[in-house]
């Protein structure tokens, strides 16, 4: 998974988050938030009145759920990352959310850790919009996506990459593994069932978009290939261990 924190740094971090949940770092508090209000706006509004938030395929869409037909917007690449499809959709993302992001931020600090968030988002968003608008126009009926689960994953990526030997368990499976074994796992299931279509109803490639926008940018901020040699600049500033 490519390089990882010293024993120093990652200690420092495990630190931090023994605080959790009373201490979470500022932005990943500001982003819980923010999805529990947008979650309380739709069971407020009802998501009909919120149905230009959601991210919709890009073309000629005949489907009207809400009295005008909805279409494809630049914003929606953010936007619909804050609405979810149920209170257990949004709390298993938060939990995610607060697991994962909390010691990147730790790491990283407030502005790269938001400046990666949003990309994985809107990168998941991309990948969904690309998904979406093809099946569009092979005759399937549109449909909106919400949820942070593209951003949720490209901060699960990210862990992997920072902290590849640290033990996680998740609620599924119930299994104790290494952080960079989880996401070889999860990869490869959401790879699987996004190409079979075992399990509709799930952005399987936008969870996909999101990891692989978080590792193309993480490249890029160590100046590795695509992004040229070692040593770029602008890369956070860690300790590596071979």
């Amino acid at each position: 998974m490519g390089a990882a924190l010293s024993g120093y740094d990652a200690l420092q971090c495990n630190r931090n988050v023994a605080r959790m949940p009373f201490n979470l770092p500022r932005v990943t508090k500001a982003l819980l938030i923010a999805n529990g209000v947008g979650f309380l706006l739709q069971w407020l509004l009802g998501n009909q009145r919120l149905v230009t938030l959601m991210l919709w395929p890009w073309g000629d869409v005949d489907f009207d759920p809400a009295g005008m037909a909805p279409a494809f917007m630049p914003w929606q690449l953010l936007s619909y990352s804050f609405l979810h499809g149920g209170f257990l959709h949004l709390a298993f993302n938060m939990l995610a959310l607060a697991m994962f992001g909390a010691p990147l931020e730790y790491t990283w600090g407030e502005r790269r850790f938001l400046t990666y968030y949003l990309v994985s988002v809107v990168g998941a968003g991309i990948c969904q919009l690309l998904v979406g608008s093809y099946a569009l126009a092979q005759g399937a009926d549109p449909y909106p996506t919400i949820g942070a689960s593209g951003g949720v994953f490209g901060l699960l990526l990210a862990y992997g990459m920072l902290f590849p030997h640290q033990r996680v368990m998740l609620l599924f499976p119930p299994i104790p593994m290494k952080a960079r074994t989880l996401v070889i796992v999860y990869g490869l299931f959401e790879l699987g069932v996004g190409i079979t279509g075992l399990q509709p109803g799930v952005a399987h490639f936008a969870h996909l978009g999101g990891m692989l926008f978080g590792w193309l940018l993480i490249r890029q901020w160590r100046g590795q290939p695509p992004f040229g040699g070692r040593g770029g600049r602008g890369g956070p500033k860690m300790r590596i261990v071979r």
